[in-house]
């Protein structure tokens, strides 16, 4: 018997022994919809919202002193939280720090980092990874005088799916300065080596930073271990920090000494901060890269929705994130491939990040049915629908019942009620 034919009985075993299911109460939920969108915007935990609150009251009661008189400090949340943080990828907490968005934080990257020389000219890059990491370093090019032609490096997949990482290593030549890869590929899900490649970069000379937006929530990292030199990503995703919340930065603590290339007044040196000399000072930590006042109201949602991350664990969260990707991998081999669907993203643990990678010749209009029928998926051209099963809110019930109403979509042709043009947002 297969794993589709033994039905929601062997899901409901699955579920029986979990022992993160009593998380999934902690999130507000939607019984009317299989949410399987995690990977794009998280769902709202209730802790994220007391902390959200707390945070308007403390304004409400104190005005200007909320900034001081708060516990914690609001003037310094972004280091309350860039310790929050840290554990999840494997960082001091000085080394990690909240700002801004994921693309202006690469900028800032790049703006300190990048110092071309006539023979280190070159920002290296792959072709999968997410668009806003080539405008940002295209765009920093360009600041230099650079035409992005000769000055950017990009690494071409063999497959149109993943990366060979002997090729990106291979790339890197003697006229590389920095290069920046995703750890996780948005489309595949495909999780690269970071260690492997960070090793790589530096012993050819070569700085390192990796975009993390579809890692940190899902995959743990060891960002001090592994001696990266800056990592960003965003908190919206797998770290349900709610829509356009605050991104954070990674910097390691070797280049505490280095100028911000984008600086501001927050990155000041605190007890000076408010004295307003013209003369920068930064903090000698990742907070030294901060640059204008932080958006705490952004910000603060993050807070309860670390501390629930902190208490589960991120090794916990991994482990049922992989069971809950093999179990819905399994079902598609066994009930899915008939109607033409297939697995695009690696299949070995190792290699793989939290959600799955549904290929069909017909995704977008299968997308937008799942939408129609209670499911929450979204779609990435060219044929991808993306299926995040979330360790901390996703059932084992729940991903039987999205194969199962994949199989009722494609029996009763439902998709063909549908445009083969993708909406505005995917």
């Amino acid at each position: 018997m297969g794993v589709y034919d033994q039905g929601v009985k062997l899901a409901s075993e699955m579920d029986g022994v979990d022992p993160l299911k009593g998380i999934r109460q902690e999130f507000y939920l939607n019984d009317e919809v299989i949410y399987m969108d995690g990977n794009s915007l998280g769902l709202f935990p209730k802790a994220a919202e007391a902390s959200l609150l707390r945070v308007l009251e403390d304004y409400k009661r104190m005005g200007i002193d909320c900034w001081t008189k708060t516990n914690p400090q609001l003037f310094l949340y972004q280091d309350h939280l860039g310790a929050l943080m840290a554990g999840l990828v494997g960082a001091s907490p000085e080394e990690v720090t909240i700002m801004s968005n994921t693309t202006l934080n690469l900028h800032s990257m790049i703006a300190t980092f990048y110092k071309p020389s006539a023979e280190r000219y070159k920002i290296l890059v792959d072709d999968l990874t997410f668009p806003t990491s080539r405008y940002a370093i295209e765009s920093q090019l360009r600041l230099k005088g650079l035409s992005p032609e000769v000055a950017l490096k990009e690494v071409k997949s063999l497959d149109g799916r993943t990366l060979d990482e002997d090729m990106l290593i291979e790339a890197m030549t003697e006229d590389v300065a920095i290069a920046v890869f995703p750890s996780v590929l948005y489309r595949s899900g495909q999780l690269l080596d970071v260690a492997r490649l960070t090793q790589a970069a530096h012993e050819r000379g070569i700085l390192i930073g990796f975009d993390c937006c579809h890692g940190v929530g899902a995959v743990p990292h060891e960002f001090s271990k592994w001696d990266v030199d800056f990592a960003v990503w965003c908190t919206y995703k797998y770290l349900n920090g709610g829509p356009g919340s605050n991104a954070a930065l990674y910097l390691n603590k070797r280049h505490f000494g280095l100028h911000p290339g984008l600086a501001g007044w927050q990155g000041y040196v605190k007890d000076k901060q408010f004295d307003l000399l013209n003369t920068f000072e930064p903090v000698r930590n990742a907070g030294g890269w901060q640059s204008g006042t932080q958006n705490i109201f952004s910000m603060a949602p993050l807070e309860g929705s670390l501390e629930l991350f902190n208490r589960v664990g991120v090794e916990k969260i991994r482990e049922k994130s992989l069971k809950l990707t093999d179990y819905l991998m399994a079902l598609i081999d066994d009930k899915l491939t008939g109607y033409g669907f297939s697995v695009g993203n690696p299949r070995e643990p190792h290699r793989r990040g939290g959600h799955v990678a549904l290929e069909h010749q017909d995704a977008v209009r299968i997308n937008q049915a799942l939408k129609d029928n209670g499911v929450m998926p979204d779609f990435r051209a060219p044929n991808v629908i993306r299926l995040a099963p979330i360790a901390l809110y996703t059932s084992f019930t729940e991903v039987f019942r999205v194969v199962e109403t994949l199989v009722r979509i494609m029996d009763d042709r439902l998709y063909e009620n549908y445009s083969s043009k993708r909406g505005t947002v995917a």
